[in-house]
């Protein structure tokens, strides 16, 4: 009981630190609306970048911007494969909670491998044309009467109609705030992780309380509540519960290290997997430091959260190539990186 009691305290505070951060995510975004597509207009050397950068943002929006340019024939199939790469998923808040510097470096090494990745995809495929298969606007941004970022009428109105989903979300996000000041959810001590616990829960709840009904209930509530943050919490309450039962009652970590190998493969393979949650198992692993960096690496190389679904629904061809192709630089580059011992 006591493990699962830990564990349901981890996994609150990082199921809300990935709440708090895909709303902000999302909020930039959509302030800063239709800069993107202006930045990305140049040569391939930039959409190498930039699509790598996007894809390097926690979260699947980024990925979902680099699907809708490639759709719109704004960056090349190489520049996809480099969004892929970078691309962590849900997951990458949860390293960023879990262990930042080494969540900060890995996110540099994907940013790289997907340049280069992406620059010798083109390079070598270039008697292959991949071209978009159809026109979709993956990434649906507001009128400039919805971008508001506060009106005071508005929010006068809303808080004397008060709908399900915002009463809903000032709740959980209060008690959520409460437990971080009081020291019964988190860090024991006011270090920096409890001062940015607290202080992003407390600026999104205040996103929450300003913002129009639309955004909440379009943004927020159906798409980070409803498509992403149930899945992220049962996927880090599993994963970190598996391993604190494992590690309790069995000798997990001797298991590991005598089959390291399968479990560099299995990482790869499970990157496949086109959602987000399996590859949190081995984040858990790495965080208790039962796999080395390459393996985490791979497997981080290989998956994509769910960044690529909309491309499934316009062409199950690309969507193959992609990850196969990143199958290969997860292999290639973590097993190079486990052989000479990281």
């Amino acid at each position: 009981m006591d493990i699962l009691i830990h564990t349901a305290k981890n996994a609150l505070a990082i199921t809300t630190f990935v709440f708090v951060m895909m709303v902000w995510v999302d909020y930039i975004n959509v302030l800063s609306r239709g800069s993107l597509s202006r930045i990305i207009a140049g040569g391939q050397g930039r959409q190498y970048v930039v699509s790598s950068l996007l894809g390097a943002v926690p979260g699947c929006l980024g990925a979902f911007m680099d699907v809708s340019f490639y759709l719109h024939g704004l960056i090349s199939f190489g520049a996809i494969v480099a969004g892929m790469i970078a691309t962590s998923g849900d997951e990458a808040f949860v390293m960023i909670a879990m262990f930042p510097k080494q969540a900060l470096l890995l996110t540099l090494v994907l940013i790289l491998v997907g340049i280069v990745s992406g620059w010798l995809v083109d390079r070598l495929g270039t008697r292959i044309r991949f071209l978009p298969k159809a026109r979709c606007m993956i990434v649906q941004l507001h009128e400039q009467d919805e971008c508001r970022c506060f009106s005071w009428p508005q929010f006068l109105s809303d808080l004397r109609n008060l709908s399900m989903a915002r009463f809903a979300l000032i709740i959980l996000l209060a008690l959520a705030l409460y437990g971080f000041v009081s020291g019964s959810v988190g860090s024991l001590t006011w270090d920096w992780k409890r001062v940015t616990f607290t202080v992003l829960t407390s600026s999104v709840l205040l996103i929450v309380l300003t913002v129009p009904e639309h955004y909440l209930e379009e943004h927020v509530w159906n798409h980070i509540v409803k498509r992403h943050l149930w899945r992220v919490t049962i996927w880090t309450f599993g994963s970190l519960g598996l391993v604190s039962l494992g590690t309790h009652y069995f000798s997990v970590g001797q298991f590991v290290q005598a089959h390291m190998v399968w479990v560099f493969l299995i990482a790869c393979a499970a990157g496949i997997i086109p959602e987000s949650g399996p590859h949190l198992i081995f984040v858990v692993l790495f965080a208790e430091g039962m796999i080395p960096f390459s393996v985490l690496l791979a497997s981080s190389i290989v998956q994509d959260g769910h960044g690529l679904l909309p491309l499934l629904s316009h062409s199950l061809r690309d969507t193959i190539a992609v990850k196969l192709i990143n199958l290969f630089f997860g292999v290639v580059i973590g097993g190079t990186l486990y052989l000479i011992g990281w």
